[in-house]
């Protein structure tokens, strides 16, 4: 018999890769989502829940009959762990996305805050105090609920910059409003030696695919199999699209918003994957691989639309990074 799986948020830009990753190794998944139009690739290949996971009569409804796996895209909090606490008897394991955001360095910097993190950054490595404060100590207050209590399969998912289709904030955004407005250079800030482990969906897949698959408690970075730069990432974008503009690097921090991407940090983020790799983890695609299709996805998304409405996760942004005229 086919193993059995439900996804939270399966229709978002993780839920969704998870969902296909599933789906092709043999698994039959059901998807929970509160709204939105199930992604065309899934229609007809997984079974939809309607539910709002604030309310737990209806979590609990969605998982009246038990679940090999269930993987949670979306959890946030302490709340939402204990949402699956309570519910350990009806799932053979569990994994669940935090970020790679929940690390600070030995001085207690996070990465918005100028973080010189080991090179490369272990699981081990310090993390920010729990609490309500913000999204990265929701996180850890997740992650420290589903450790203390989880009597199942636990895996706690690490990654860092995603990217892959269907998201609602896609970083590459940043170099293509340039491109399709006709930029003929682009600055970037850090002489483009900017390192901010990228994370593609389809790797995050993978590894959680397989994480589920091993008993017992992981907790693992998820990230691609190199790091590339701000630099190295734009030409592969710049590529993929055909453009002749060129990269214009300059020394030190970003010039108000001229050279400012959505991957400047000022010393490199680059994960250790070892932890992965011991489990028997191999990345499916890598930057430069996925990107092609990845750019032509997103301008085909954009087309005729303002970016906002078509990329409404972007809005978390200062708009001065993206400000561009819609694709045409």
């Amino acid at each position: 018999m086919s193993r059995r799986a439900f996804i939270l948020g399966g229709s978002g830009q993780i839920g969704r890769a998870t969902a296909l990753n599933l789906l092709d190794a043999g698994w039959d998944v059901t998807v929970g989502q509160r709204h939105g139009e199930l992604p065309a690739v899934l229609q007809g290949r997984v079974t939809v829940t309607a539910l709002d996971r604030a309310d737990d009569t209806a979590l609990t409804d969605a998982l009246s009959t038990p679940f090999d796996a269930v993987i949670d895209t979306v959890a946030y909090s302490a709340a939402h762990a204990r949402q699956w606490l309570a519910l350990q008897d009806r799932l053979g394991a569990l994994a669940v996305i935090s970020t790679g955001s929940v690390y600070v360095d030995d001085e207690g910097r996070t990465l918005g805050d100028g973080a010189r993190y080991p090179i490369p950054l272990r699981e081990d490595q310090r993390r920010i105090a729990p609490g309500e404060a913000d999204y990265s100590t929701n996180k850890v207050a997740m992650e420290d609920a589903l450790l203390a209590g989880a009597r199942v399969p636990l895996k706690i998912l690490r990654p860092f910059a995603v990217h892959g289709p269907g998201s609602r904030a896609p970083r590459e955004w940043w170099f293509l409003a340039q491109i399709l407005r006709g930029a003929q250079t682009i600055p970037l800030a850090f002489d483009g030696q900017s390192q901010f482990h990228t994370t593609a969906t389809a790797n995050l897949a993978e590894l959680t695919r397989l994480a589920l698959e091993q008993p017992g408690v992981h907790v693992l970075n998820a990230a691609d199999p190199e790091a590339p730069t701000v630099a190295e990432i734009g030409r592969d974008i710049l590529t993929a699209m055909g453009s002749s503009a060129a990269l214009a690097p300059f020394p030190g921090p970003p010039k108000g918003w001229k050279g400012r991407t959505p991957w400047s940090v000022e010393a490199p983020l680059v994960a250790d994957m070892s932890a992965a790799a011991a489990l028997g983890y191999r990345p499916v695609t890598d930057y430069a691989t996925a990107a092609p299709a990845l750019c032509a996805a997103l301008v085909e998304e954009a087309r005729g639309k303002d970016w906002l409405t078509a990329f409404p996760g972007l809005a978390a942004y200062p708009p001065q990074m993206f400000e561009a005229p819609p694709a045409k």
